[in-house]
């Protein structure tokens, strides 16, 4: 998989927007889908000025879906803080 190529693969163009963070088709889950891309040339800053990436998916029953990767469930394997990569820019501090 080309995950981070600059270039958007053809089965992008038909992706649709997927709100639960699994196929809206057959409700598999991205660990099921058999190539990833994520479009990391155009990052979305939200109101807390976080970042946040489309990340594309081609699932195995050939449905193309993408999300928004400040959707995304935590993992069990994460700490149980979000990862933050911005995290100095949320500081109190008094001036």
């Amino acid at each position: 998989m080309e995950a981070f190529n600059l270039t958007p693969p053809q089965w992008t163009e038909s992706a649709i927007h997927s709100f639960d963070f699994f196929c809206p088709k057959c409700g598999a889950s991205t660990m099921e889908a058999k190539a990833v891309w994520i479009n990391r040339r155009s990052p979305v800053y939200t109101e807390n000025s976080r970042r946040k990436w489309q990340e594309f998916y081609h699932c195995h029953c050939n449905t193309s879906w993408w999300a928004w990767s400040s959707d995304r469930p935590p993992s069990k394997y994460a700490s149980s803080e979000q990862d933050d990569d911005m995290g100095d820019l949320d500081l109190d501090i008094d001036i």
